[in-house]
């Protein structure tokens, strides 16, 4: 282990060594943006490209005042392109600039761009979707999507993506999807990933890459593909940025707000974020149980009302140091603190055959809990020829402290409070990670389209986990209980990859590659003094083609193989009281899943999509329900099921019913098949399901637009349990004031109280059924206010590894 963290260094401090500085003279471009009114225009886009091929050189926007003012070190022949919402795209006649030259375009006149139908101006709505052979880029900027929105909100409507209720994301059907942010991973568990895209607004998103199947370049990690959140480019010389505050109310308030500032001063371009969440709801849970007695059935009828409140602060700041204009230097950091409280009352009526009195179980459960993380990011970035060869190393540190708090209060009695007894569960659960990462990548283009990649990279996870349990019995002291348990994890991973782009023919393209990870997981239950290891060296391929039949059909192939480790939670075999009648355990014998994924994708006119996809999944997680007769409870556990199949389809149709109302659609049905032996008992079975969805975005007059957001899913089958169909309808309008710079959205969600998931589980002998709403419907009133100043230039997001992260499990 040693050598390979030497290994590491030493490339990383090679590739520091490798930077120089140069200092060159820069000409200068100037003008002023004004409408066909002659009125200045503020904030319009500003590029400098090259006139032979198109290539972004730099950029700029222009300031309150319509000006804008370029600077670039390199010299040739150029073109100038503006571009702003509602205003056709300008672009100049080429012009040859040496450093040390001015060149003053004066006034330039941009017209505007719309369609009209009485008063109304039709402005961009629906966004603009690229399809190619390995991904699908849905672009969020300057769209009605954007406005009033979280990331999490827009990531629920791209292509194939569904959220359940906890923020959990599902990709074609399939679970265990990887969330990337400007192409580097986040460190974060499931539950404050969902968090942090509740508190990020939809506005400082660019576009969205939905990966089905990742190239090999990407960690194996993550068996139903990739999800690339892009954030903007803020680009302004001086100062950029925004503010945003509101509120949402679904019978609870949950106020929000947060800012944004980017700062360039010579070299250096730094970047802050602070942003602060509620997400309070009422969880309503009822659950009956039937357990099958000798002498009958025996009923449990309870209801549950918990309400969850959580509040979230989380900052990132970054700065980055251009050595030159082929090598810059950077850092990135992450601070968040999670609070939250789940405070729940049930009511459990149990029924005995042969009785007519009733017993019951009442039940009070006050849990407290918090979570701080420190993420910290080193990275280089080296061009290293004017072919575009380049050579990229981050190294990554994260620690994060998790604990929690709770007492889970019972009264048992019959008929009126008759035989009353009382008991008392105390659980202080103590959780801290270490994770180290690092990694270096090398892009080398040999022209004509052809690309080879190659990386390596390193991860070393190292957590503690410290389980108290005691029982107090009527008003008696707390006694320690026997399943208290204290759990030290450690996985090392080392992965190599290597990818190569080309074309067979002039219509066929292709990318292949090969992928292959070790691991070295030790578990250690050091109450049970029980030690699981695992060793394992794995292969990942994955193959994309695409055939080109015409400038408007086209057909992509994709195929690779993908593994999801247990998060780190799961492993530990603790015991975890939910109620007096249901407890959650850990499994240390839990193995990783692999999935193998193909994909063919027909895309007609860059918009309409017909894809049909086949997975299959060894040792697919499950989360397993036991009953115990005899006790009359139920235990729940992730185990490895045998084997699960997913057969996918997929259309997208996006339509235009006015010039002012533009819709997009997407209708997807699955075939699932689960097989496994649970017990002495076989499940196996499949459910055939499907997701349907519609989106319409809607220009009104005045400057108004609109969104509405239609879902609807179909019967789902997640191993044992069985899902009722459900849907729900989301609505939105907005207006910008202020010459853009304030925008006022209002939201309203579940506008129907239609959210309500039904499920039932019939197998071996447990009969059990559930109705589960949250407060999903509400309102959110948002305030957004935009300021710029300043020349163009550009930030340098990383956010680092994820892979390790996304397993810390909830």
């Amino acid at each position: 282990m040693k050598f390979s963290y030497q290994i590491f260094a030493i490339v990383f401090i090679f590739l520091l060594g490798a930077s120089h500085v140069v200092a060159k003279e820069t000409g200068q471009i100037t003008g002023q943006v004004k409408d066909s009114r002659d009125e200045v225009l503020p904030f319009a886009n500003v590029a400098l490209i090259e006139a032979s091929s198109g290539k972004l050189i730099t950029g700029s926007v222009s300031d309150e005042n319509g000006k804008f003012s370029i600077s670039t070190s390199q010299s040739g022949t150029f073109k100038i392109k503006i571009s702003t919402i509602g205003f056709e795209t300008y672009v100049s006649e080429a012009f040859d600039l040496q450093p040390g030259a001015v060149k003053d375009f004066g006034t330039i006149q941009v017209q505007e761009e719309m369609a009209s139908l009485g008063e109304v101006e039709v402005r961009a709505a629906r966004p603009e979707v690229t399809i190619e052979a390995d991904k699908t880029t849905i672009n969020i900027e300057g769209t009605v999507m954007a406005e009033g929105n979280t990331a999490l909100d827009v990531i629920g409507r791209s292509p194939g993506v569904f959220v359940d209720q906890d923020g959990n994301i599902n990709l074609n059907g399939r679970s265990g999807v990887t969330v990337m942010i400007n192409d580097r991973q986040t460190y974060m568990s499931a539950q404050d990933l969902a968090n942090f895209l509740r508190a990020m607004p939809a506005e400082n998103i660019k576009s969205i890459e939905v990966i089905n199947n990742p190239s090999a370049r990407f960690d194996a990690e993550g068996a139903a593909g990739v999800i690339n959140i892009k954030l903007k480019k803020n680009n302004m010389d001086g100062v950029f940025g925004n503010f945003q505050a509101g509120n949402q109310y679904n019978g609870y308030y949950a106020p929000f707000g947060g800012a944004t500032v980017n700062v360039k001063k010579g070299r250096w371009t730094t970047n802050a974020s602070f942003n602060y969440s509620e997400y309070n709801i009422l969880n309503e849970l009822n659950i009956n149980r039937n357990f099958q007695l000798e002498e009958g059935v025996s009923s449990f009828d309870q209801a549950n009302d918990m309400i969850m409140k959580r509040n979230n602060k989380f900052f990132t700041g970054g700065a980055d140091y251009e050595v030159n204009k082929n090598h810059s230097l950077g850092m990135n950091l992450q601070l968040s603190d999670n609070r939250g409280t789940d405070i729940s009352d049930s009511r459990t009526v149990i029924t005995n055959p042969g009785l007519t009195a009733r017993n019951y179980i009442l039940s009070e459960n006050d849990n407290r809990s918090g979570t701080q993380r420190v993420f910290a990011n080193l990275h280089y970035v080296g061009q290293l020829d004017t072919l575009g060869t380049k050579i990229t190393s981050d190294i990554d540190y994260t620690k994060m402290y998790s604990d929690s708090e709770g007492i889970l209060s019972n009264e048992y009695y019959m008929g009126e409070r008759e035989n009353l007894s009382r008991d008392r569960i105390m659980t202080i659960n103590d959780m801290e990670y270490h994770i180290f990462t690092a990694k270096v990548d090398f892009i080398k283009p040999f022209g004509k389209g052809k690309v080879l990649e190659s990386g390596l990279k390193g991860s070393w996870v190292r957590s503690d986990n410290d389980l108290n349990l005691s029982r107090s019995v009527e008003e008696e002291p707390f006694m320690p209980d026997p399943n208290s348990n204290a759990f030290v994890y450690h996985e090392n991973v080392l992965a190599a990859y290597t990818t190569y782009k080309g074309s067979i023919f002039p219509n066929l393209s292709f990318q292949a590659g090969l992928r292959g990870e070790y691991s070295d997981i030790q578990g250690n239950s050091l109450t049970m003094g029980q030690i699981n290891t695992q060793r394992y060296f794995s292969l990942f391929p994955s193959m994309f083609l695409q055939h080109k039949l015409s400038d408007n059909y086209s057909i992509n192939y994709n195929l690779n193989r993908r593994i999801t480790r247990p998060n780190y939670r799961l492993l530990n075999p603790f015991v975890f009281y939910i109620d007096p009648l249901t407890t959650e355990e850990g499994n240390p014998a839990l193995r990783p899943q692999f999935s193998n994924n193909f994909e063919m994708n027909h895309v007609i006119k860059n918009a309409y999509q017909v894809s049909v996809s086949y997975s299959e999944t060894e040792d697919v997680f499950q989360q397993i329900f036991t009953q115990d007769e005899a006790t009359r409870t139920t235990t729940t556990y992730t185990a490895n099921f045998d084997k699960a199949r997913n057969f996918n389809f997929r259309g997208i149709i996006p339509v235009d019913l006015a010039p002012w109302w533009n819709t997009s659609n997407m209708l997807q049905v699955s075939h699932q098949a689960w097989k496994s032996m649970i017990g002495d008992a076989l499940l196996d079975v499949s459910q055939t399901s499907f997701l349907a969805r519609t989106q319409h975005n809607i220009v009104l007059p005045a400057g108004f637009k609109l969104e509405v957001v239609g879902m609807y899913l179909g019967p789902q089958l997640y191993g044992q349990a069985r899902l009722a169909s459900f849907g729900w309808v989301d609505a939105g309008v907005s207006k910008s004031v202020m010459k853009d710079k304030l925008s006022i959205t209002l939201n309203g969600t579940d506008l129907f109280r239609t959210q309500i998931i039904n499920a039932d589980i019939q197998f071996d002998q447990m009969d059990t059924q559930f109705r589960q709403y949250r407060s999903n419907q509400g309102v959110r009133l948002t305030l957004r206010y935009k300021f710029a100043q300043g020349e163009s230039f550009r930030v340098s997001n990383r956010n680092g590894s994820k892979e390790e992260r996304d397993r810390l499990g909830d």
